[in-house]
């Protein structure tokens, strides 16, 4: 991870993204696939969770946040990436922040919403659009 040295001698400045990443992956890994998906379901509804993780029917959304059932592999990762991506974006501005975030166009992303791209599997280009957001650049 890159470093910046600060203005006292041999100082060096982590990103400000990273403390943010380090805590939204702490969250991330300690929640129950019910916990993430009621998080997501309460923040961004059931239409976009659903929409993350490519399933039709927006109601299984809530049979996951209830507990009823659990969610295919390929689902669970989508739903962890977009709970750690919401809580970095949320830790560094707001929860209406993060929101907006993920269903916006991003530059960084060729103008796709970072929730589509979370959907289509490439997890680790929203974390490094994030990341960058964070960081201010």
């Amino acid at each position: 991870m890159p470093t910046t040295q600060s203005p006292e001698v041999g100082v060096r400045v982590l990103p400000k993204s990273a403390a943010s990443a380090e805590r939204a992956h702490a969250a991330t890994v300690r929640m129950s696939i019910a916990d993430i998906a009621r998080f997501l379901q309460d923040n961004l509804g059931q239409r976009l969770t659903a929409r993350i993780t490519n399933i039709s029917d927006p109601r299984q959304v809530g049979k996951w946040a209830s507990g009823e059932s659990v969610p295919r592999q390929d689902a669970e990762e989508r739903l962890r990436a977009a709970l750690q991506v919401f809580q970095l974006i949320q830790d560094a501005e707001s929860l209406y922040t993060a929101r907006a975030w993920l269903i916006g166009m991003n530059p960084q992303l060729e103008d796709e919403a970072p929730l589509t791209v979370i959907s289509e599997g490439r997890f680790r280009d929203v974390m490094v659009a994030a990341r960058a957001y964070v960081d201010g650049g």
